[in-house]
This record gives C-alpha cells, structure tokens and sequence, in this order.
C-alpha cells in the first residue's frame, strides 16, 4: 500500500509541508513551474536549497507582489506563514492601514478561478474551513465575520494550494502524520502576547497527538494544524515500511534541532491494520450483567470483545475485560465501558495487526469466509448456516460439515 509518513519533530507550517511533499517529486522544478502559471493573484513561488543542521532540504519562498511578508508584520508566524489578521473590516493602528481583508467567501472566489481539479479545490476550502471554526471559537465571532489580512491571506492560499496539489500528485493510499511538536512559551501577535501553541491552534490539534518540549516559539501554525488534520488518516509513529523516496521542507528559523519536516514516501504492507486494545479488570459484576455489557460493545461496533478471569488483588477472582476497536469508534467504546461495567478505569494499548484478507462468498445457499495471505489459503462455512442446514436435514453439524465441504 503506497503510504505517506509525515514528521513533525519541528512542527508544521505551510510552506515546510510543501516543500517536503515537493522534494518527493521526480521534477519539483516543472511542479514548481505548473503552479505558478495557476497565476495566483500576486503570487510567486521560489523553490531554494537550504541547509539545517548539516541536513540538506527545500526551502520554499512565497513572494506577494515580489515580497516575502516578514516575520512580526502582522500576526504570530512561524517562518513567512499564518499571517492572517482577524480584526473586523476596519484598519490597523499601528502601520499598515493600506491593507484590506479578505473573507472566507472571497477567499472561494479566488480558488473558484484557479485552473486546478475540483477535488483540490474542495480540499483547499476544507482546510480553510479548518481555519475559520477555529479562529471564530478563538474570537468568539461568527465563521462569516471572520476576515483574513490580505497579504497573509496571499501567502496561505499559496501554501494550503501547493499542498493540495502536490498530496493528488503524491497518490498515497493512505497518509500518517507523527505526533505533532507545537513549541512552547510565547508568541507576539496583532492581539498581544499569546501562549504557544496559540488558541486557533490548540483548537484545531483537538484530538490529534500533540506535544510540547525545550525549544521555545511556535513551532506548528494553525495552517500546518489545519493541513495535517484535513490529510492524515492516522497520527502514531512511524509504521512498518519500504521507503523509496525522503524530503525535507526546512523552515527559515535556526534551532539546536533541524528545523524541518520529514515526508517519507513507501510501501507498507496492505494486510497490516493499526488497532485499539482497550481493557479493565471487574471484580463486582454478575455474569449475566459481563455478558450483556460485551453484547452492547460487539453491537456499536467493536471488532472484537473477549473475557479472561484473573486473580485480583487480596485474593480475588476477577474478569479482564478486553475490547479491540479502531480509531473510529474508541471513544465510543470507553464511554459503552464506563456505562455498562463498574470499572472506574479503562486502560488503551495501540497496535499493529497482521491480517488475512478476507471475503465471503456463498455456495449452494450457505455462506463461507475464504481467507488468503501469507502463503496460507483457508474455507470456512458459517456456522449459522451449517446450524440450519443440520436441523433441516435432521442431521448432526459434524454429518452437515462433511457434506457441505464434499458438495
């Protein structure tokens, strides 16, 4: 399975994740090229070698009217990126009173009229959906009240575009994206003195693996945030995989550590499966009360519920409850558990699973799972359908079983 890896040791900002995805390319010069005939109103895009920590990379530039906006022009950035400004239809007071905004419907207007596929259009207008539900939760204000400052506005649809773009360039089958480094202290921006990761950062890395450590400043903007939120099927370390090709988008700031981000692009094995095992240990419930809470639990969805009696504490005997489930439906799980037992604790193990692929089909009425990988092949009536076949018969399930695998 073709599978894009995305580390974010340093973070994310737009312009590193497209230059990243860009040295994946066989020929990032005539991508490079391609996009800037989209003829973006006043963009330009410059494609840089740099070097970070002795390390290699892309580095990418994005002129508005052949300037690069500077970092503290306007709101908190990391590198040339996240400059958008959120006051109301009215002018700074501090300099820059030439500058208009932009809404989220004018931003549609100018993706509206770029010669690129409507897939990544509506791609692009996710992520900046992204964006404004977590500014309009920062502010306080309506979605539609939401106006970003124009120059910054220029340079984000740049990148949010360039990453669009490239990721249906890329093809991968699926995209995983590390656990997020956001940076920590604090961060200058048009409204004061903000906490890293700032507030429409936080809000959009709700629910995604995210971390802080020593290096100070923000490290992931909320366009990295909202680009890797919209992408990635799954944030957890590095799977199992055949890399055939490594880029590194590097970011303007020096640090101790390189300022980068890692795309690697591979094959990882289609029959591998990322689970959920979540467990707990009950020693105060009936077995007619066990047994109706893993009913409830296989019904919403789990993919496997399972009891194991063990020895508890002081002597006691006690069942381990075991549920595997995916990403989709853990949260749900841990609620059905708290809600069905009387555990007061849920403990979570994520992990990799090597499995068979598997289809049914149906002979003679009676339905079988074939399954196949791993140089094994296998058959296998369902048993309710061998179960019928014996009563209707008036046969034992060992008679049915025989006659079912001879016909």
């Amino acid at each position: 399975m073709k599978t894009l890896y995305l580390e974010c040791n340093m973070g994310a900002a737009g312009d590193m994740l497209t230059a990243a995805l860009l040295e994946l390319l066989p020929d990032p010069d005539s991508f490079v090229k391609r996009f800037n005939d989209l003829n973006i109103p006043r963009v330009k895009m410059l494609r840089e070698d740099a070097v970070k920590c002795g390390i290699h990379g892309t580095h990418i530039r994005i002129l508005v009217d052949g300037e690069e906006e500077h970092e503290g022009m306007h709101e908190h950035h990391h590198d040339h990126e996240h400059n958008h400004d959120h006051e109301h239809h009215h002018d700074h007071d501090h300099g820059h009173s030439h500058h208009h905004h932009s809404s989220l419907e004018q931003i549609r207007f100018i993706i509206d009229f770029l010669d690129i596929d409507d897939d990544v259009k509506e791609d692009i207008m996710a992520v900046y959906g992204l964006i404004a539900e977590a500014e309009s939760h920062a502010h306080n204000r309506p979605v539609t009240e939401i106006h970003f400052h124009e120059v910054g506005t220029m340079d984000a649809i740049a990148d949010v575009t360039a990453v669009c773009m490239l990721i249906k360039e890329i093809g991968a089958d699926r995209i995983i994206c590390s656990p997020i480094h956001v940076g920590s202290g604090t961060v200058k921006c048009a409204h004061g003195i903000l906490p890293v990761p700032a507030p429409a950062t936080a809000y959009i890395l709700q629910g995604i693996p995210s971390y802080s450590g020593e290096i100070k400043g923000e490290l992931c903007t909320p366009t990295g945030a909202a680009l890797l939120k919209h992408f990635a099927g799954s944030f957890a370390p590095m799977p199992v995989m055949s890399t055939n090709a490594i880029g590194y988008g590097c970011g303007n700031k020096d640090f101790p550590v390189a300022n980068c981000v890692r795309a690697f692009l591979g094959e990882t094995a289609g029959n591998e499966d990322r689970v959920t095992e979540l467990s707990c240990n009950i020693d105060d419930m009936t077995a007619e009360d066990t047994a109706f809470a893993c009913e409830e639990l296989m019904n919403a969805g789990a993919r496997d519920v399972y009891c194991t009696a063990v020895l508890m504490k002081k002597g006691r005997p006690g069942t381990l409850l075991t549920v595997i489930t995916d990403d989709a439906h853990k949260e749900n799980m841990v609620k059905l558990i708290f809600k069905h037992t009387t555990t007061i604790g849920v403990r979570e193990c994520r992990m990799d699973r090597y499995v068979l692929d598997r289809n049914t089909i149906e002979k003679n009425g009676i339905r079988f799972k074939e399954s196949s990988g791993y140089g094994v092949s296998r058959s296998k009536a369902e048993f309710e359908d061998i179960a019928a076949y014996a009563r209707a018969n008036g046969i034992s399930l060992s008679e049915a079983r025989a006659k079912l695998t001879q016909s």
